[in-house]
């Protein structure tokens, strides 16, 4: 059977009208010069029938063209253009693919700023997410699922509060997403911990419905540190209002009058004196804590822990004897290790006149030194009263004391145990206690050996 489609159709009927054998019609070949000539002089003879099949032919074949061209170009396609015709078809097409390209440029140009925001906001160590007028989730960084204890990845779509669980934030979200008005608030979030975080949520343009974006910076540590400013300024300002206080006070005693009793006149001036001296030890002991923490270090060198230990004991000998207190030297290996000469001579002469102050009278301080493993570690135990548990994690603070009333009484600062954990960590090593209420306590301080000087 024959079958004739498009343009076959319509020059068929145009034929049969016009008396032309259609095999001469097929001759002449869309497109061609000899086509259009003929079209031109058959068109006014032709049924408009005819007609319209023959431009729907033309017409349908270009745009299919066309098409072609615009879907190769959008898909990322290239090369050269599919037609180049010179009538208004071909001009238009060759606007359409212009166009298409510049479509096809700013599309790419989005696709990668996308990506590299998308990049970013992954990367970041704050928590973000991102949420449609639904709250349903359409971003969330690694950081946000880690608060809140996720996996990734979130599907997009998931609703928020299948992820966030504190009614707080939710709220925030609803809000900035009703009134498209950013906000800020400080939260603790108990998914994450209990932390504390500064949140901003802020609403996302869109028309005709807007979504959120919140970023949640944690603040737990700047909060922390904050409060052990305050706590220290708080302390320092009350241990030199003490001694300043008895200064001034006798001062103003002995310039009413005592200066003229000798009974008291030498005995006053002897507690101003011992005021002034926990003043200036208070101060050296700050200007020593400073150091440690913010100073640079000075260069490290091979110590012998032996000659440390001894030179420190020589240091605190006078006030030992007077207590009646003794040094026992129990295993003393030779270590070295590398650190800083005078650093470590004031970590053991702190550690022995702690153990020296806190012991009961006609006691024992035991020191040894031996070594476990790659670490050389000093041992200092005292037969004092011992340290309550409840204590133990917190005496190496600053300023902190288990008694207060005695730490005052012989003369502490209460910045000593916390030179020493500062002082050790900064030549790489540590330091902990274990105390028997009643029956003392031993600080064990290790560090790293220095194996080139063994």
């Amino acid at each position: 059977m024959l079958r004739i489609n498009g343009l076959g159709r319509g020059i068929f009927a145009g034929a049969i009208l016009m008396g032309v054998s259609l095999a001469a019609v097929k001759v002449l070949l869309p497109g061609s010069d000899s086509a259009r000539a003929f079209l031109a002089a058959a068109l006014p003879g032709i049924a408009g029938g005819t007609a319209a099949g023959i431009l729907y032919y033309f017409i349908s074949r270009r745009a299919r063209e066309m098409r072609s061209r615009v879907d190769s170009l959008l898909s990322g396609g290239g090369g050269e253009p599919g037609y180049a015709g010179g009538d208004e078809m071909g001009a238009l097409a060759g606007s359409l693919e212009v166009a298409s390209r510049q479509v096809r440029v700013v599309v790419d140009t989005l696709q990668r700023e996308s990506s590299r925001l998308e990049s970013i906001l992954s990367s970041m160590v704050e928590g973000v997410v991102a949420v449609d007028s639904l709250l349903r989730i359409t971003f969330v960084n690694r950081a946000f699922a880690d608060l809140m204890g996720v996996p990734l990845p979130v599907i997009p779509g998931t609703p928020l509060v299948q992820v966030v669980r504190d009614h707080a934030l939710l709220g925030m979200f609803t809000a900035v997403v009703s009134a498209a008005e950013p906000l800020q608030k400080k939260l603790v979030l108990t998914a994450a911990g209990a932390r504390s975080f500064d949140v901003q949520v802020a609403p996302l343009a869109g028309e005709p419905q807007r979504g959120a974006i919140a970023m949640l910076y944690d603040i737990t540590e700047l909060e922390r540190l904050e409060r052990v400013r305050k706590d220290f300024v708080a302390n320092v300002s009350h241990e030199l209002r003490t001694p300043l206080s008895a200064v001034s006070g006798y001062a103003e005693t002995l310039l009413e009058g005592a200066l003229e009793d000798p009974a008291n006149c030498r005995k006053f001036v002897e507690i101003i004196m011992a005021k002034a001296r926990q003043l200036n030890n208070i101060a050296t002991d700050l200007l020593i804590l400073s150091s440690l923490e913010s100073g640079k270090p000075p260069a490290a060198e091979p110590v012998s822990l032996r000659e440390s230990i001894e030179s420190a004991s020589r240091t605190v000998e006078p006030a030992a004897r007077l207590r009646g207190v003794r040094f026992v030297f129990g295993r003393m290996d030779d270590l070295s290790v590398l650190g800083y000469d005078v650093r470590l001579e004031q970590v053991f002469v702190n550690l022995l006149e702690n153990a020296i102050k806190f012991n009961r009278p006609e006691g024992e301080v035991r020191v040894e030194i031996a070594r476990e493993s790659e670490q050389a570690v000093v041992r200092v135990q005292d037969t004092g009263m011992g340290i309550p548990s409840r204590d133990l994690p917190r005496i190496f603070e600053r300023f902190y004391r288990v008694d207060k009333a005695r730490s005052r009484a012989t003369g502490g600062t209460g910045l000593g145990l916390a030179i020493v954990k500062h002082a050790v960590e900064q030549m790489g090593g540590s330091v902990s206690v274990k105390s028997d209420l009643g029956h003392g306590s031993v600080f064990t301080v290790s560090l790293p050996v220095d194996e080139a000087a063994g």
